[in-house]
């Protein structure tokens, strides 16, 4: 079949932010490449005619970094190193007018839903016969798969919907299609990530569906792992637990960002919870998937943020004991709802505040990790780094949780999975050797 796409345009995308950038970054690479373009992810060579940037437009710094690249390319464009630049993403979307008055040289902005026209630039389109089908940027034995797009919450502190947009779910077809494709290329690993994923299914299905996907992908031949992120606790539907609790290939693993501690401030935040609420659904959570992990965020510092509240937090912490937690400062947003409340805890209290939740969380972890020596965890195998295997447990996502560094005489292959029996612990790290079983 004949493409109108010009073959000599050869693409660098480069990519800032989180997992779900990185999905629509693939589905760009895909779209170019399947239009007989010439695209390439992150390239470090200078012979790209044009860049991509996809922007994050999430807190300060993320900001701050997106804005240092869109410069850094416009100045490779002045010294004749690129002809175009291309700028796309969260950023791009939210601050696109005041963007194109500071940065002129940028050739064209695009929002984040403006994936069609960015395509046209290219003479290229949209081919929908490529749905489901999507080039990795990562290594190819675990995949994120984006079951939404946009996120209708009002929470105080997210931007996300002026960005994003509101919540549309992907049909379930087309995820298990794509969740059939990646396999086929070999990925044991499926990574759910959506705003926000307890959402699922409510705009398609006129209910929570995600227990229903869950189940659905599942069955997908050759998927060892599929790992669910970014939960929302309020209304969380239980029915998954069941499924979690009853698919071996489903991990114990639940990301579910709780943001505060205190009723006070989660009722700050419009969260829809309480404190009291939120340890039940822990509870809850853990008896119904005995041995779950649980990773958490929270955010310090948000307007309002009493030392009262910031101790609550604290105890809180202690007694959930949570396998993975992080912690954001507050960044004061534009337009969301806390942009209008005084932004009233210092940033030497934020950060203060910040490194207080974390030596607490060190030393559960440490406590959590140590009790794992002697026993032994199927492990998925990474990379090899330092003469060293490098791999993940079921209670672990790349990048943001735990690593098994593991020594072994013999060959591991990345993308398989072995037994691996602990032989000593960190804070936030694991040792081991493989067992005889593996697959």
């Amino acid at each position: 079949m004949r493409t109108r796409g010009n073959k000599k345009t050869k693409v660098n995308i480069v990519t800032l932010g989180c997992s779900k950038n990185q999905v629509d970054s693939e589905v760009l690479l895909t779209q170019l490449r399947g239009n007989g373009i010439d695209a390439v992810h992150e390239s470090t060579s200078d012979d790209n005619r044009v860049v991509v940037i996809n922007t994050c437009g999430f807190i300060d710094n993320a900001k701050q970094e997106s804005i240092d690249t869109i410069l850094r390319y416009v100045d490779a464009k002045e010294e004749g190193l690129v002809e175009r630049v291309y700028v796309t993403g969260c950023l791009s979307q939210r601050y696109q007018e005041d963007l194109k008055k500071e940065i002129p040289q940028v050739d064209a902005w695009f929002g984040t839903r403006d994936l069609s026209r960015l395509l046209k630039q290219f003479n290229a389109d949209y081919k929908q016969e490529l749905v489901g089908e999507r080039i990795l940027t990562n290594p190819g034995h675990y995949a994120y798969l984006k079951i939404s797009e946009g996120c209708d919450r009002p929470c105080s502190f997210c931007a996300i919907p002026l960005m994003r947009g509101g919540h549309v779910s992907r049909p379930m077809e087309e995820l298990v299609k794509e969740a059939t494709n990646l396999a086929r290329q070999g990925t044991r690993e499926l990574l759910l990530i959506a705003q926000d994923s307890t959402y699922y299914g409510l705009d398609l299905y006129k209910k929570r569906n995600l227990a229903d996907l869950l189940r659905r992908l599942s069955d997908v031949e050759g998927i060892g792992w599929i790992r669910l992120h970014y939960a929302f606790p309020a209304g969380f539907p239980m029915d998954v637990l069941d499924v979690m609790a009853e698919r071996p290939n489903i991990c114990k693993y639940l990301d579910i960002p709780l943001q505060h501690g205190s009723t006070n401030m989660l009722k700050l935040m419009r969260r829809g919870i309480t404190r009291e609420k939120t340890e039940e659904l822990l509870s809850v959570i853990r008896e119904k998937v005995p041995g779950i992990a649980i990773r958490t965020t929270l955010i310090a510092g948000h307007p309002g943020e009493t030392e009262a509240d910031f101790d609550e937090m604290m105890q809180f912490v202690e007694r959930s004991r949570f396998e993975r937690l992080g912690v954001f400062t507050y960044s004061h947003e534009e337009n969301t709802h806390a942009y209008t409340m005084k932004d009233d805890v210092p940033a030497h209290i934020k950060e203060e505040r910040m490194e207080a939740i974390m030596e607490l969380q060190q030393g559960i972890s440490l406590e959590l990790n140590q009790a794992k020596i002697g026993k032994t965890f199927q492990v998925l195998v990474d990379r090899m780094e330092g003469g060293q295997y490098i791999g993940r447990t079921e209670f672990d996502s790349p990048e943001v949780d735990n690593e098994v560094i593991i020594t072994s005489k013999e060959y591991l292959r990345q993308g398989d999975f072995h037994e691996v029996r602990i032989t000593a612990a960190t804070e936030f790290d694991l040792s081991g050797e493989p067992t005889a079983g593996h697959s």
